[in-house]
């Protein structure tokens, strides 16, 4: 792809949805690259490039934030409805725009559990969470909307200030065990980084509707603690059993450890092309750590 023109360039705008760890890292790394990026926010404050969008207490945002924008990428959970807020509020508003491209943060939490299984985007979702289920009805919505709608499947976000250095530092770290168990995850660079690839490319790729983002290796919660605590020089606490600990914990907690499965990023990595920035929690952890 090296003699391709880009897909994006300088005039194009931005709007950004749901400002949390995944959305700022997004628009900041955007702006960087001389695009324009305006952030919703649900109160005021003294960002230039923020605007307030409230869908629970019916604040919309001004018409005149609408203006240009060719690009959304929303990260903003479905209500405790199950509906996609940002669709209930704004989707007259969208369907006006001329819109080359919208993005939205889904979760594998959609696929359920697989008993440590693989899932691609082939297989079909089976949501055992209340959670996952509001998920996969905003999916739903988001493609029927009629809008350039592309999903990303997200597993577990980290990168620095989000990571289990933060949970060892403020002594709320648990060390729990609980045999075949595997989670995937994912670096936030990564997850801005992948967006930007298939948009740059947007022109020369094979459009996919629904594409997981997760790194090259699945593993353990007990691999990447200890990975923590060898790179911080402290002794890892004895872990315990999940079976001895699960009443303790809370039920977001527990419902964590009910899931077990292996996300593949077959379709992102091998057919689509993008290279990872970090491929394993490894290298992933240790960037948090140089920047803690």
């Amino acid at each position: 792809m090296n003699n391709q023109t880009s897909s994006l360039n300088n005039k194009k705008k931005f709007l950004i949805l749901g400002c949390g760890f995944s959305g700022s890292f997004f628009a900041k790394t955007i702006r960087q690259l001389g695009y324009t990026a305006l952030t919703s926010s649900r109160s005021k404050n003294k960002d230039s490039n923020s605007f307030v969008f409230d869908s629970e207490n019916g604040i919309i945002p001004n018409k005149k934030i609408f203006d240009g924008v060719t690009h959304i990428l929303s990260c903003i959970p479905p209500d405790k409805n199950g509906k996609d807020p940002v669709l209930g509020s704004l989707q007259k508003q969208l369907k006006s725009l001329s819109l080359e491209w919208v993005g939205y943060l889904s979760t594998t939490g959609v696929y359920g559990n697989t008993k440590g299984d693989w899932v691609s985007e082939i297989d079909q979702p089976n949501p055992s969470q209340s959670r996952s289920h509001k998920r996969l009805n905003c999916e739903k919505e988001w493609i029927e909307s009629g809008l350039p709608i592309q999903i990303f499947r997200l597993p577990g976000i980290y990168g620095p200030g989000r990571s289990t250095f933060e949970a060892i530092r403020n002594k709320k770290i648990r060390v729990i065990s609980k045999k075949n168990q595997v989670f995937s995850r994912i670096h936030v660079a990564d997850i801005t980084h992948a967006i930007i690839y298939l948009l740059e490319n947007k022109d020369y790729l094979k459009f996919h509707q629904i594409i997981n983002v997760a790194d090259d290796e699945p593993c353990s919660q007990i691999e990447v603690i200890q990975y923590c605590y060898d790179l911080l020089g402290l002794t890892m606490p004895k872990p315990m059993l999940f079976e001895d600990t699960k009443d303790e914990l809370s039920p977001i907690a527990q419902s964590f450890w009910m899931e077990n499965r292996r996300v593949s990023n077959k379709l992102l990595c091998e057919t689509l092309g993008y290279k990872l920035i970090y491929k394993n929690y490894k290298l992933g952890l240790t960037n948090c750590y140089l920047n803690s």
